[in-house]
């Protein structure tokens, strides 16, 4: 950076570390870098990153797991009520040995084992909430703050903040309220 001071131009003092930009990890490590390179370390340090990964991962478990109650429990439940089977559906573009074929009956056969496995999920999940809600113990509420207290004289019973009884008209001390 150059500056012009009184027709003569001279080099700005500066500190050749100040553009650099300085981020902090989680840990309190600091990273010096510029731009991309060091926001990359800084975002790859953080603790989400991690717990994304490890959502990832169980995600993919899961997804075995929901692909064979799909193929081992669901499909030939449905067989029994005539299948779902629409995979001798396809188009050829074109002509000859090599032309390209869309096979559009295996993809509405996908969706339709999507709709059929998320409701049955949706159903087996509201099952389970329901059935969760009847076993779990409610809280006993707790009793509302008392509003009325007894007259020690008459014992009528007369609103907290009295400080006369309105049946016997006796003055109420403190000591006496109950």
């Amino acid at each position: 950076m150059h500056i012009r001071v009184g027709g003569a131009v001279r080099k700005a003092d500066r500190d050749p570390g100040k553009d650099r930009k300085r981020t902090m990890a989680k840990d309190g490590k600091e990273f010096k870098g510029k731009g991309f390179i060091a926001e990359f370390r800084k975002f790859i340090t953080r603790g989400n990153v991690l717990d994304m990964a490890v959502g990832v991962i169980v995600g993919g478990a899961f997804t075995s797991i929901v692909t064979s109650l799909n193929a081992d429990i669901l499909t030939p439940l449905l067989g029994i009520f005539g299948g779902t089977d629409f995979s001798y559906l396809t188009v050829t573009l074109g002509s000859g040995e090599n032309a390209p074929v869309l096979n559009y009956g295996n993809f509405i056969t996908a969706v339709i084992n999507f709709l059929i496995t998320a409701l049955v999920i949706f159903c087996l999940i509201k099952g389970i909430n329901a059935i969760g809600d009847r076993v779990k113990k409610k809280e006993p509420e707790a009793p509302a703050a008392p509003t009325t207290k007894k007259c020690p004289y008459c014992l009528s019973e007369i609103p907290l903040e009295a400080v006369r009884c309105p049946h016997c008209t006796s003055h109420l001390e403190e000591n006496h309220a109950a």
